[in-house]
């Protein structure tokens, strides 16, 4: 199932990216560097340009990195503390506080949108870690966002410490192709 093979033909910034365990502490997403990063976000295609998407961004030593910090579980804060970037994700999935939905592909753009920040990154020197691994409830009641949107995700940026780890394997394309499907009987 896993293939160990290095992807050929694919772009380096695609065949290069890992989500790292360790960051380096003294590396600095400065604000022209965000700005990229927010930027290459804002330029992802979404379902009729909804741009359903929202991060809330903070920094080591500023007061928005410690209000997300202290809603880290502990299994991410042993890595993601030492980012130089923490980002949370939220969606746009309804109409103020209705119902309605805003779009029904608000989780998918927004997958998109971190995509899109996550080669920028890369391209950039820098690499992101994807989670979910906090207090979803807890950062809710402390960031309070307006009806209608919620967090989704978090994204640790920062300098990588070490390369990939060993036997990072990936499904054949003939399973990506396979399996959604049962076998023939």
């Amino acid at each position: 199932m896993h293939h160990p093979q290095k992807p050929s033909g694919i772009h380096p910034l695609l065949a290069g990216r890992f989500s790292p365990y360790r960051f380096d502490p003294s590396a600095v997403v400065d604000d022209h560097a965000l700005g990229l990063l927010l930027e290459a976000a804002r330029w992802a295609p979404s379902a009729g340009n909804s741009q359903p998407w929202g991060f809330f961004v903070g920094r080591p030593g500023e007061p928005e990195h410690d209000r997300v910090r202290s809603h880290l579980a502990p299994s991410s804060a042993r890595w993601a503390t030492g980012a130089s970037l923490l980002v949370v994700t939220l969606t746009r999935r309804h109409v103020g506080d209705t119902r309605l939905l805003y779009s029904e592909f608000a989780d998918y753009d927004l997958g998109q949108a971190v995509a899109h920040m996550t080669v920028q990154a890369q391209a950039m020197g820098l690499a992101a870690h994807q989670f979910r691994a906090f207090d979803l409830e807890g950062l809710t009641k402390e960031l309070d966002p307006n009806p209608g949107w919620v967090i989704v995700s978090m994204v640790a940026v920062g300098k990588a410490v070490g390369g990939p780890p060993e036997g990072r394997g990936r499904r054949s394309i003939a399973h990506l192709r396979s399996a959604p499907w049962s076998p023939a009987e």
